[in-house]
């Protein structure tokens, strides 16, 4: 089982006790940064869930016979989406926060193999496409359109001919700059026939495009491979069970292609894998009805499975360097063609596909990393006898915001003329990591004060001292 589920139990619990009972003061051990001038800014103000855009789209009884897949009733009833034109979504504000921290650590890994970003025009020449031959081969799916001089362009889908075309402009480029990987996270647009699965298949979305241009074939593949690892490492430290398998080039083109699959119902693409070896296919570079494996040396039989692809990679060869006269000066001081791959990953379908295969139907369970928030504190519900304690969930969220891994990361249920019971039904629809509830336990004295602590991945609720509590959330990841 995902050691990931187990965080909380099995990883931390050994290393803070949960019955640790010594008392940490909140106003003595915490020491706030102080300015050049030794007066300490002011505290970074808590997000309040009471002042969160994040309005709810449905009601309960009331889901629309559109919704056709879990991540998408998740996405809209929790408030993370609001429908704009078909296959087009507003992210609101908890989306654009997860999004973000899922670009982070693609940069992290896209940078860690030499990648470097870039940003490349939305709006592209249909000269470049005409000479590519994909204008008329992309069919209707290219958005086309005219400027006022009657001049064609398209919102890009990709970016091979626009990318390839800015290295042919660079007359003195040499094998010693070489490889070079470029990469750009940047809305895509897509005129689906049929937009369904929320953001699992729109036509507007974002995707991380990159392109490497090698020195030799040799060389590309090398490229190739490592790219393809480091989309593994991606997945990895997603905690999602994914799956590599052969694909078609279709129309981006080239000579080799995999496709990067999560395991999932409600996946449009067929997979073919072998039980006996490591051959693994979409089932459309399979020959219809066949079941045993071609590759196998042990007749092992072809399963087949679906799945969401969410990353695509290509050797591309010479398909678009030899159009665009896209050229290196060798050692000789000759120019030669580059060859080129190209690698995408589909950020916001990554983010749809998550939500799909870890939540269950009532509440969304994000991968660890990418959480909008980490933390909620829920204080109780609003009384002449709860003042204190709310008083002390306050602090205690303060507390726990000044810890360098969750600045940014804890927010406060504020809402406190609800009850802990309908704010903790929320909290799990969310999906916040860990939800901290001050109830009638941090009543007692500080040596025997108690929070619960709901561990939303691995389904564990937890009765934690407040050491304990600051041991165990010190040690979360964030990006």
């Amino acid at each position: 089982m995902d050691a990931a589920l187990h965080f909380c139990r099995h990883k931390l619990l050994p290393k803070i006790g949960a019955t640790a009972t010594s008392f940490r003061c909140l106003s003595s051990c915490a020491h706030p940064r102080r300015a050049a001038n030794g007066v300490a800014p002011p505290p970074t103000p808590l997000p309040l869930v009471s002042r969160l855009f994040q309005p709810s789209n449905l009601r309960e009884g009331q889901e629309s016979t559109e919704l056709t897949c879990r991540s998408q009733r998740l996405m809209l009833q929790t408030g993370l989406l609001h429908p704009s034109n078909p296959g087009c979504f507003y992210y609101l504000p908890a989306t654009v926060r997860s999004m973000e921290k899922l670009v982070r650590l693609i940069d992290q890994e896209m940078q860690a193999i030499g990648g470097q970003k870039l940003d490349m025009p939305a709006l592209c020449a249909a000269d470049l496409w005409r000479r590519s031959g994909r204008w008329d081969l992309m069919g209707k799916e290219l958005l086309r359109l005219k400027d006022r001089h009657g001049i064609d362009y398209c919102l890009g889908p990709t970016h091979e001919e626009a990318v390839t075309e800015l290295l042919a402009s660079q007359a003195n480029l040499s094998y010693r700059q070489l490889p070079l990987l470029l990469y750009q996270v940047t809305r895509k647009f897509r005129d689906e026939q049929k937009p369904k699965f929320g953001l699992l298949r729109g036509r507007e979305f974002y995707m991380k495009d990159m392109y490497s241009f090698d020195v030799s074939e040799e060389a590309a593949h090398h490229t190739y491979q490592s790219v393809c690892q480091a989309y593994g490492r991606l997945f990895d430290r997603l905690g999602l069970r994914w799956v590599q398998v052969r694909a078609d080039t279709g129309n981006i083109g080239g000579t080799l292609s995999h496709e990067f699959q999560l395991p999932a119902d409600v996946g449009e693409d067929r997979l073919l894998t072998c039980g006996a070896c490591s051959f693994s296919a979409n089932v459309e570079l399979v020959e219809e009805g066949r079941t045993d494996c071609p590759q196998c040396k042990s007749a092992g039989t072809l399963v087949e499975s679906k799945g969401i692809e969410v990353g695509h990679t290509f050797y591309l060869g010479t398909k678009y360097s030899r159009v665009f006269q896209a050229t290196f000066n060798t050692a000789q001081n000759k120019a030669a063609l580059a060859e080129m791959g190209c690698f995408g990953l589909g950020v916001t379908r990554i983010l749809a596909a998550s939500i799909e295969v870890l939540s269950g139907d009532e509440g969304i369970r994000w991968p660890g990393l990418v959480a909008p928030y980490q933390v909620c504190v829920l204080p109780p519900k609003r009384s002449g006898k709860t003042t204190e304690l709310i008083n002390l969930a306050e602090g205690l969220a303060h507390q726990l915001a000044s810890l360098p891994g969750l600045r940014g990361e804890v927010v406060l249920d504020d809402r406190t003329q609800m009850t802990i019971g309908k704010r903790l039904k929320d909290a799990s629809q969310l999906g916040y990591p860990y939800v901290v509830v001050v109830g009638q336990g941090a009543a007692a004295a500080a040596e025997q004060q108690q929070f619960e602590v709901i561990c939303q991945r691995a389904g564990e609720t937890l009765f934690l001292t407040r050491d304990a509590l600051t041991d165990l959330l010190s040690q979360v990841e964030t990006v």
